[in-house]
């Protein structure tokens, strides 16, 4: 038996986000705490570029965070400094995974 006494967890690697390109000022942000706010993404981003909006998504029946958000930038250069500088960077406890959104023509409807 490999791993799995003591009621833990065999150790898994991290599962690697899929990593999209940045070709629109709009960022996806995962790994979220489900205790940051829409003000915290405003104050964090701001300090790489100019922030357009922020929008932690929660879910419907509660308002409780999903652990992700986007986070809309003025330009897609400042999109790119914001991946650069806040990819897997410590927040909240948490280290985020910013990357660049799907397009809606990713989105499955």
């Amino acid at each position: 038996m490999t791993g799995a006494r003591n009621g833990t967890q065999p150790s898994r690697p991290a599962r690697k986000p899929e990593r999209i390109e940045v070709i629109s000022p709009r960022l996806y942000v995962g790994n979220l705490s489900f205790d940051a706010t829409e003000s915290d993404l405003f104050e964090l981003f701001n300090g790489v570029g100019h922030v357009q909006n922020a929008e932690v998504v929660s879910y419907r029946h509660n308002q409780r965070s999903k652990g992700f958000a986007f986070v809309q930038m003025q330009t897609i250069e400042e999109a790119k400094r914001a991946v650069e500088e806040l990819h897997d960077k410590e927040f909240l406890g948490r280290r985020l995974v910013v990357s660049g959104a799907k397009s809606d023509q990713h989105q499955v409807r």
